[in-house]
């Protein structure tokens, strides 16, 4: 009978052009290390019994992998447990990462993401696996953060921090008031989110702060800083992470890029896009379409033309409407964009068709005479709406007229001489 090494080597062998065998290779060997770990062995043979059952379980995985079977991986994740129950508690952690790293690679598995982890952190506290059972409840949160399971994530941090503040992990604490702010953000508390990046930031100061969790404390507060409108602050935050994160080559440096873009252009400096991506450290990402497509609105925005501003919209739309940071902000960009057009519209006329200002900007009636009656409320320009005759009626801006106000003072001064001289005949009489 051929040696588990053997084995491992012909699947390997076989993962290409038979991936059905190689499988039944692997989980033979599985099979074949689980009973001889169980038996009477000697201590060497059980050693080399368990790496070539770690081999096999990660060989198996990436074979489901580069297949696309998600159903397949978490059978492997499930397999794994009788190996994890006789190994050290650091090594299992590592195995069981390396694992669920790999549905990342898998389209469409985020459910089976979710279900893999719910079960293992059942089987970690039966087990009493603390530390694990915390490391795979922070990537279930983050998992039903991504599919909008706001009150499942609040409902898992809440019963994490009360074990982690008696615990005192500041490291696993940082992440989670972390994670604890992007939820918050997600459903619109942003008070509460502020708060609970404050006790991110309290939790890491008093640790040494990796540099990921130090990028991505830098980038949570350059959202919320850009949420309250303050974009020069938030663009320093930006550029902190997309340095930090450059300097490793995380992928994510690449989001950082685009908010900084995005800064730009909500500043009203569409023009300095150019300069920026000009720099050394964002050369490598300047023609990405990520990229290309924030180049296209600031492009738009310069030209204050909303219709390549709505062009940009459509020709980009998976790379601008994914992310819902771009997207809120681009809604009130195109806001902005419109009401500065129907202003370079109606600047010249004192009377003007309110049909002729649709047309010029592209829009319907209804949406023109809308904005434009929301614009006269707010004071943006003088005017009224002749619905009667569909026209609007634009007026100067009136200069304020200070005659009665220096009257008024005038006699305001005449009434305190006279106070004065009627008490001093007061007095002397």
């Amino acid at each position: 009978m051929p040696s588990t090494q053997d084995l491992l080597k012909q699947a390997a062998d076989l993962t290409s052009s038979n991936p059905k065998r190689a499988e039944e290779l692997y989980k033979q060997i599985l099979n074949s290390t689980a009973s001889a770990s169980n038996g009477s062995a000697v201590n060497a043979d059980k050693e080399q019994s368990l790496r070539d059952q770690e081999s096999a379980l990660i060989k198996l995985a990436e074979l489901y992998r580069d297949q696309k079977d998600a159903s397949g991986l978490a059978q492997v994740i499930t397999l794994s447990r009788s190996f994890m129950s006789s190994t050290a508690k650091a090594k299992t952690a590592k195995l069981i990462r390396t694992l669920l790293n790999y549905f990342n690679s898998i389209p469409n598995s985020r459910q089976t993401q979710i279900d893999v982890l719910t079960d293992n952190i059942e089987w970690s506290k039966r087990e009493k696996r603390i530390f694990l059972k915390h490391s795979l409840e922070i990537r279930l949160v983050s998992l039903q953060l991504e599919a909008l399971q706001y009150k499942l994530a609040l409902t898992r941090i809440d019963a994490l921090l009360t074990e982690l503040k008696r615990l005192d992990d500041k490291m696993i604490l940082t992440e989670v008031h972390l994670l604890e702010s992007r939820v918050y953000r997600g459903i619109g508390n942003l008070s509460k989110s502020k708060a609970a990046l404050t006790s991110a930031r309290t939790a890491a100061n008093s640790i040494y702060c990796p540099p990921h969790l130090q990028a991505a404390l830098d980038l949570q507060s350059g959202i919320l800083h850009a949420e309250d409108k303050d974009y020069t602050t938030a663009y320093s935050y930006f550029y902190e992470t997309f340095e930090n994160m450059s300097s490793q080559d995380d992928p994510a440096a690449l989001n950082a890029l685009k908010y900084m873009l995005l800064c730009k252009v909500m500043l009203n400096m569409p023009e300095d896009v150019t300069s920026l991506l000009s720099i050394k450290l964002a050369v490598k990402y300047a023609q990405l379409r990520e990229i290309e497509s924030m180049r296209a609105i600031a492009l738009a925005h310069q030209n204050r033309n909303l219709s390549d501003f709505e062009k940009a919209l459509r020709d980009y739309k998976h790379e601008l409407s994914s992310d819902p940071t771009i997207r809120s902000h681009l809604a009130a960009l195109y806001d902005t964009l419109l009401q500065q057009n129907l202003l370079r519209i109606v600047e010249p006329y004192s009377v003007v068709e309110i049909d002729y200002v649709a047309k010029q900007v592209g829009q319907g009636r209804q949406d023109v005479e809308a904005k434009l009656s929301q614009m006269i409320l707010d004071k943006v320009f003088h005017g009224v709406l002749d619905q009667g005759r569909g026209c609007l009626i634009v007026f100067d801006e009136l200069e304020a007229d200070n005659t009665y106000g220096a009257a008024i003072g005038t006699l305001e001064q005449v009434s305190k001489v006279v106070d004065s001289l009627y008490a001093k005949t007061v007095k002397i009489a």
